[in-house]
Order: structure tokens, then sequence, then C-alpha cells
């Protein structure tokens, strides 16, 4: 039996497990430097009220992915308390679960999701809709159409996010609701950063992609492929995605495997072949483990993993390019209000006639904050008291050691109340209560040493039974199905004993989903 370990109990890491199990008899052990798996996909509960830290819709294009989520939770067979009560349309399934009764279950959730600028709701993201024409207006409308059509002439090259976003959207409209917006969120202007960015995150989606949706929509068409931002629906975990990591980890744990909380990955000890032989650990206690190691999965960040390597197996300059290795950081507010103030001039039902919206994009310039979530909207399960009250998210971008993050729980609540005051959203005394929730190393960047990564890459590919995995593991902008694919594709990789990594690192669960379709045709 192999002595496989896994460093992290995100979604990489326990989808790993859990595909080895099934289709061989390793059973590994997970060392999580944390108490709780899901990593950034983990739910946060605070006194019965759920945090979903950074918003997480189950939607992939890639059935494998989609095959393990339908293994471990089932389907809704009724709406959900807010659904049946408002008597909304939603999908159910006949052999699913009641999710009144019972608690693992995925419901099915609208995707509403909406720009606050100005002081007023745009589409997100961006469509022709008329609410969007009004609130830009006839002539600033005619300049963004010019803009775009100018941009489908004269292409620039694309070497920073700025070149990429105006070759799909146009200056003007890139200016209106992507620049500011963007340098929130990574601390930079998009003309500092690589357009690895956009080719990761934005993909398919175009002011051309909207103007095809929208007459598609207008002619009562149904194109073949969605872009994933377009989409309507979703699946969601009743209590959050942590709910599914849960459920995950106990099946891990069912099967046989372990997992070891509070173990923090300190040194990778490695052989005169050139293989990884023991993992040392500093456990709960304080004190240090090692364990035995025929494979390593991790998805640690590169940059720690770099530094925990035996020091002759890297050059200096790929320590260099590790260590330096840039990240934004990410810190949750979770505030209960008695009510918000923003009207709810959509044609959706909600309970207390709240707006919609499972997240907002504050493209507010007055303001830090980056996104608010509304957890009523994800699911009513999430609230303690969806009738009465509204139980909000307030999304900061930032870095280890900034103002923000310094800040103690007490004055960072204020100010996160003090900025959706300002803007209007609520008014002041409305908060009941709030919790903070830090996050490290939550978005992996593409500028500074990012541009020599590859070198990186090529270092680490060179440990034989060494596999990264997952968004920090390679150090990749990527979704949840993305982390999970790669966790399976490492998995296959062990069990055919292939020290061939190209397949790990060129994830793509839309070229999986294109290859299934290719297959059955």
């Amino acid at each position: 039996m192999k002595k496989v370990i896994i460093i992290g109990a995100g979604p990489a890491g326990l989808t790993a497990a859990y595909a080895l199990q099934k289709e061989s008899d390793i059973q590994p052990i997970i060392l999580e430097a944390d108490e709780v798996v899901g990593g950034l996909s983990r739910t946060v509960n605070f006194g019965g009220n759920r945090m979903d830290i950074g918003g997480h819709r189950f939607f992939t294009k890639c059935p494998e992915v989609q095959a393990l989520w339908e293994e471990i939770l089932p389907y809704a067979s009724a709406p959900a308390f807010d659904d049946r009560l408002l008597e909304r349309e939603t999908e159910t399934r006949a052999d699913g679960v009641d999710p009144e009764t019972a608690d693992a279950v995925f419901l099915n959730r609208q995707r509403i999701s909406r720009i606050l600028y100005l002081h007023k709701f745009f589409d997100y993201p961006v469509s022709l809709s008329l609410s969007t024409i009004r609130n830009l207006g006839f002539a600033r409308m005619c300049g963004i159409g010019a803009s775009y059509f100018a941009s489908c002439v004269h292409k620039r090259e694309e070497k920073t996010l700025e070149d990429f976003m105006v070759n799909r959207f146009g200056r003007r409209l890139y200016e209106t609701f992507f620049e500011g917006y963007t340098e929130k969120v990574w601390g930079r202007s998009p003309r500092r950063i690589g357009a690895d960015w956009g080719s990761q995150r934005i993909k398919g989606i175009s002011l051309g992609a909207v103007l095809a949706d929208f007459f598609s929509r207008a002619l009562h068409l149904h194109p073949k492929k969605v872009e994933t931002s377009l989409i309507e629906r979703f699946s969601y975990p009743k209590h959050g995605p942590g709910q599914f990591y849960e459920c995950l980890a106990a099946e891990v744990k069912r099967r046989g495997g372990e997992i070891r909380f509070g173990c923090r990955v300190e040194q990778l000890i490695g052989g005169a072949d050139g293989c990884i032989k023991e993992v040392v650990y500093r456990a709960p206690d304080g004190s240090r483990q090692r364990l035995a190691a025929d494979a390593v999965l991790s998805s640690m960040p590169v940059k720690d993993l770099c530094a925990a390597l035996p020091e002759d197996w890297l050059s200096a300059e790929v320590r260099e390019t590790a260590a330096a290795l840039p990240y934004r950081d990410f810190m949750t507010a979770g505030l209960l209000v008695d009510r918000l103030e923003l009207v709810n001039e959509t044609v959706h039902k909600t309970l207390g006639n709240i707006v919609p919206d499972c997240w907002i994009y504050v493209q507010e310039p007055e303001v830090k904050l980056g996104r608010l979530q509304i957890f009523n909207n994800w699911s009513p399960y999430l609230v303690r008291d969806p009738l009465h009250t509204v139980w909000i998210g307030l999304e900061y971008f930032c870095q280890e050691g900034d103002a923000l993050w310094s800040m103690d729980d007490a004055a960072f609540l204020r100010f996160a109340e003090e900025e959706l005051t300002r803007i209007g959203v609520i008014r002041p005394g409305a908060v009941r209560e709030g919790h903070v929730v830090r996050m490290q190393k939550a978005y992996p960047a593409y500028y500074g040493s990012y541009r020599d990564f590859p070198a990186v890459r090529a270092a680490l590919d060179r440990v034989p039974n060494l596999y990264c995995i997952g968004r920090n593991g390679q150090h990749r902008y990527n979704n949840m199905d993305h982390s999970m694919l790669t966790g399976l594709r490492a998995a296959e990789l062990l069990r055919a004993g292939s020290e061939d990594k190209t397949a790990l690192w060129e994830v793509n669960t839309e070229q999986a989903y294109q290859e299934t379709q290719e297959a059955a045709e």
C-alpha cells in the first residue's frame, strides 16, 4: 500500500483522497493546517448565521466533477423554504430529498448578480437591458458602442489585463465597469497585471457574447454553448459550500482515510533519488512530527512548498521567484441587519421583498468595499431568521499587514457598517451583530515575479513523486470545479505511476466537457 500524503483538505485535496480510495487500495493521510475542511470554500457558522467566504456556485461543464457532486449530495425533491413560501418556480428531482426535512441536499438557486455604480443597479455581466441603457444614458451608450466596434477593428497585442479587456469590451465600457473595480481587487492598475488573469477568469465573455445572449433571448433561441458567467441557475448546498466538503470529508474518513487538523507542513525531506521521502509537520501540541511518503499531493501555496523542499533541489533564481509570488488576501465582515435600504424594483419575489441579488459588485469609488453578498438569497437556510433579518457579507480585498488587515474585529465591523451607510445600503443603527473572517493568500496574483513562474513549475515537475493541485498548489486563480479536477487528475497520474505532470497543470473543465461531448457523438 502506497503511503500518500495530501497537504490541504480543500476541494482539491479532498477530491484527490476520495478518488484514490475509490479506484485503488491507497488510504491517504491529509494534513490540514486549519481546524476545518473546505479551504476558501468553507462555511463559517456564526450563531446559526452561516457565511459563504467568497460565494461559491456549484456549476460546472465538467461531467466528472458533476458526477462527484451528485455522489456526495442528493438534489432537492421539493422547493426550498423561500421558494415554497413565495410560490417561485424551481427545479427539483423526484429521486431527491426534501430540504425541509433533510440537511444534506443541493438546492437549485437563481443566479442574480448586479453592479452598484453611481448608486444605481446594472446587470452583471453587463447586458443590454432597458435599465442599463436608461442608467447610462443614450449618449454614453453610443460612446460605448462606438468604442467597442473600434476595438473590433484595431486589436491590441495582449500583454496586459487592460489590453485583454479593451479588446473584448472596448475602452469606454472597460473604463466604466472594469478598470476601477479591478484595481480595487488587485491593488494595482490593470496595466500592471498580465493578460493571463483575463484568459483564466473572463474566458469567453465579451461584449460580443453579451450581444449574442441578448438576441438569442429576444428571438427565443437556445445556443448550445452557454458561458459560465451567463448561467441563470446553479446548485447550492443547503448550508453553504462547506457543507459539501464536510460531507466529502466524512466519506473519506468512512472509507478509512485520515484527516489531521492543525498540522502545518514545514519541511519535505528528500532522498538521493530526488523523491520526497518524508513530510515534517508541526502538530497542534507544538511538536514536530514526521510521516514517511511514497507520494505527496500538495495544495499548499507554491511559495511555502518551495521553502519546504530541500535547498539544493531548487536554484537560487527559482527560490527567489517562489518567495516573491504575489497574493491578495481577503476579509469578510458578516453583518446581521433588520433590513436593507435598497429597493427591490425587479420582478423577482423575495422574502421581505429584499433585493434578489446573490452578490452585488460595489463599484462606488467612495468606499473600499468590493462585493456585497446577501446570504438570504444564496439559501434561506444560511440565515437563522430569514423572515425578519438580512444576513450580509461585505468582502474586502487587502494585503496581509495593511491598514484593513491590521484592524481589530470591532474596528473593522464599525468601518464596514459606516461604508454601507455612506452608499445608502443600510441606515444608521441597522446592524444587530457581526463577525469577521480573514483568509490569507485567497487570490494568487498574476503580476510581479509570476512572470517567471514557468521556471518554478518546471523545477517542481522534476520531483517525481510530487503533484501540485488546487488553487494555491498551482498558483492559479481558478474556480472550485477546476481545483477538484486537478485532484482527480493527480489521482489518475499517481495510480498510473506517471511522472509527466503536463496534464495536471493543463487541466481545463471546458475542455473536459468538450471531450465528453465528442465521445458521445
